[in-house]
């Protein structure tokens, strides 16, 4: 393990597509916030068209604004937008499954 600075600690931040995931360790200075670490992280370069909602980041699975200050061990996720309301997803395979019956989810 690479030896740290005291006044450094580990983070982590994650982002995914449907075809990849990239999860990156960075060290960080107290204060740091989530913006910044995702600035750090260097996935922009990786996933050029990513885009970074401010309501759309987390930190294990809860939301939080990107001016919140991270923890040592925090795992910052980019969220990307959904594709289709899960409501109305849902709906139309109910849909679907009372048209025919006999069909396979």
């Amino acid at each position: 393990m690479a030896d740290r600075s005291a006044s450094t600690f580990r983070v982590e931040v994650a982002y995914a597509t449907r075809e990849r995931q990239k999860l990156v360790a960075l060290d960080v200075a107290p204060g740091c916030t989530v913006g910044e670490a995702i600035e750090r992280s260097g996935l922009a370069d990786e996933f050029p068209d990513m885009v970074v909602d401010p309501g759309a980041v987390g930190i294990f699975s809860r939301k939080v604004p990107l001016d919140h200050v991270l923890q040592p061990g925090d795992r910052v996720e980019i969220y990307r937008p959904l594709l289709a309301d899960p409501k109305e997803a849902r709906r139309q395979r109910a849909q679907k499954k009372k048209d025919d019956p006999g069909s396979a989810d």
